[in-house]
């Protein structure tokens, strides 16, 4: 009996004649939709991201074949992994089947007449349709914040199931048309062939033939559908990660140096291919949205959210005959509330399995803002004081060195001596009131390890980290620029400062080559691994470390400090949320000189301390002068005064350090 389903007739028509109709209409408007989108792309502002094709490579396979962020969030990471590989070999073995179906007189056998074929085919559909009950069964009973839920998902789900349904049933019929009752390369069809009721042989082959009519059409189905759906994602992720950024994550500069894009965007078509790519890769998952602090405290911001109404713009605007009519992305897409929101963390892109990269894109809404001076009157006094005075404390150059004068001795002068590290001090740390001892034991720690050490005094400006993600490229520049130039007049081997934000822009955007450039913490982590810093005293503390974003996500440093807290003795205990999953204090991206908005629940510096509050310790250690200031004030509000002590890593270091 003939067993090639492809040997049917319908409506007096050869089986292949249909299934060449079905497939080159399917392939028709899957290519339509694939030519708009693309040309769509191909009209946004150019970036070069086809550089260092090897790497491309290795986060590729990393990113897309491993997918090791799906693991972030254990209920649903192994589920997703194996609907990825299911799809990935059911793409295989469509493509076969319908080459197969297509050309009759091709001699090759169908995949699922190919022992190993079969056996992945029979497994992952098992696989698969565990994975989808897992997914349905979060969805429906306890979904997470911020997970999308719609019929489209849904449906997507459902035509899913019906591959893998069809597969595992086509086997069992096929088995039984054989008159077999079991199969070792289909142990899973072999089931479903015992579990079936008694049928003739041609009736078993009719359901057979049946069941690759009803795959295959599923199949087309789907790939009519995908590119107009949400899961426009499983076509456009894995160049989104091929795609991706390769530059340091701190780093805002424009790959491929279009400067036009420091003017920043307000129309789809101004920003890069490769941002509008982030749109058509989300899967809408909720993971950012979850790990946003913005969004957990009740800020108007989702990032996924952000991305999407992006995505949608740039095809309502771009595919529109008259573009004039479609809404403002600005006030009518994304509100001005949303895009200020952002306190630049990275923990979205942190957490994001397709490797999006939502805080370019929320600076480039910024940089438009900016520029029309469409923003708060207190960001506004902030970038006036950085435009005036250098720094955002409207202070005199002559007053950021004042705090030195309780030292007895004098720091050295970078620019007058050679010095082996360059301390940068920072904003805070120099004019902050409720920082100067701290940056005083600071001084006196680097001065008993032997640091041959020096500062700028008043040559020194701030980094300019937080007005470039403020939105303010040109005031960036100028800060960078003067910086840069007192710094050439500087001798030194290497850069220390105790305020990851400095540290972040200093490393990353200042182009100082050749200049290795050092958290403080790492520089006391080296000096005691050489004996030159020696713990003499315990300090007898338990205590809870928070990382900062930007030592952290940003830059991968996590170990120095708790490696200088034990040898001070701390008896030192990790917060829920620590290392790359660390929750932001709420200061950064220049979110310290804003007010708050409506609607807001609990600010994320509140969270945090409740958060080391919750452990049962007596200290929250920071090594951010911002984390200090904010922390500080949500113990007031939090209620946690007298129960929960907010220390800088230096007060604890100086008093192991300290000479009996």
């Amino acid at each position: 009996m003939d067993l090639d389903p492809i040997t049917i007739s319908v409506a007096g028509l050869p089986g292949w004649a249909v299934l060449w109709a079905l497939t080159l209409v399917a392939f028709g408007v899957f290519g339509f939709r694939a030519s708009q989108l693309i040309g769509l792309l191909r009209r946004a502002r150019p970036e070069n991201r086809f550089d260092q094709l090897g790497a491309r490579v290795m986060r590729f396979v990393r990113h897309v074949l491993l997918q090791p962020r799906l693991f972030n969030e254990r209920s649903i990471g192994l589920p997703h992994f194996l609907i990825f590989w299911g799809f990935v070999v059911y793409v295989i073995c469509f493509n076969w089947s319908l080459v197969r179906g297509l050309v009759p007189a091709l001699p090759v056998p169908y995949p699922d007449e190919v022992g190993v074929a079969a056996f992945f085919l029979d497994v992952f559909s098992v696989a698969v349709l565990v994975s989808l009950g897992v997914a349905v069964a979060r969805r429906v009973f306890f979904p997470p914040a911020h997970l999308h839920l719609s019929w489209d998902a849904n449906l997507i789900l459902t035509l899913i199931a019906i591959l893998m349904l069809t597969t595992l049933f086509g086997a069992g019929f096929r088995l039984i048309g054989e008159g077999k009752t079991a199969s070792s390369w289909t142990p899973f069809g072999s089931m479903m062939a015992a579990a079936l009721p008694p049928m003739s042989a041609a009736t078993a082959h009719g359901w057979a033939k049946g069941m690759w009519w009803l795959h295959m059409m599923t199949v087309l189905l789907f790939l009519v559908y995908l590119p107009y759906s949400k899961h426009l994602h499983l076509l456009a992720s894995p160049f989104n990660v091929f795609f991706g950024n390769l530059r340091p994550a701190g780093d805002l500069g424009i790959a491929g140096g279009n400067e036009e894009i420091a003017a920043g965007s307000t129309k789809w078509s101004e920003f890069t291919w490769k941002q509008l790519l982030s749109g058509f890769s989300c899967a809408e998952c909720g993971r950012c949205d979850r790990a946003c602090p913005a969004a957990t405290a009740g800020f108007p911001l989702e990032p996924q959210q952000l991305v999407q109404k992006l995505k949608k713009h740039s095809i309502q605007a771009g595919l529109a005959k008259n573009g004039n009519g479609s809404p403002k992305l600005i006030g009518d897409t994304i509100t001005e509330d949303e895009i200020w929101a952002c306190t630049t963390c990275m923990s979205c892109m942190e957490r994001c399995a397709v490797l999006n990269e939502q805080i370019p894109i929320i600076i480039q809404l910024r940089r438009h803002l900016v520029s029309e001076g469409q923003m708060a009157k207190t960001l506004q006094d902030a970038l006036n004081n950085f435009n005036r005075y250098g720094n955002s404390f409207g202070k005199s150059d002559r007053m950021r060195a004042k705090w030195t004068q309780p030292l007895g001795w004098k720091i050295k002068d970078a620019r007058k001596e050679p010095v082996d590290y360059l301390w940068f001090v920072g904003d805070y740390a120099s004019f902050d009131p409720r920082l100067e001892e701290v940056t005083r034991k600071t001084a006196r720690v680097f001065q008993q390890a032997g640091l041959d050490f020096g500062i700028l005094y008043e040559g020194e400006r701030n980094a300019g980290n937080d007005v470039r993600r403020i939105g303010e490229e040109g005031l960036f520049e100028m800060l960078r620029d003067k910086n840069l130039q007192v710094m050439g007049k500087a001798s030194f081997k290497a850069i220390v400062t105790t305020d990851p934000h400095a540290y972040n822009t200093l490393k990353n955007e200042y182009g100082l080559d050749g200049v290795e450039v050092l958290h403080s913490s790492e520089v006391l982590d080296r000096l005691a691994g050489r004996g030159q810093l020696a713990f003499k005293n315990k300090v007898g503390v338990r205590a809870t470390y928070h990382d900062p974003c930007y030592l952290g996500r940003y830059n991968n440093v996590y170990e120095p400090a708790r490696r200088l807290l034990r040898a001070a003795g701390v008896e030192l205990v990790e917060m829920p949320r620590s290392h790359n999953r660390s929750y932001c204090c709420g200061a950064g991206g220049g979110r310290i000189w804003m007010e708050d908005t409506a609607g807001v629940k609990e600010r994320p510096a509140e969270s945090r301390v409740r958060e080391a509050a919750a452990l049962g310790v007596d200290t929250l250690v920071v090594a951010c002068p911002k984390d200090l200031v904010m922390f500080q004030d949500a113990l007031k509000t939090a209620g946690l005064e007298g129960k929960l002590v907010i220390k800088d890593i230096m007060d604890l270091v100086e008093e192991a350090t300290r000479p009996s």
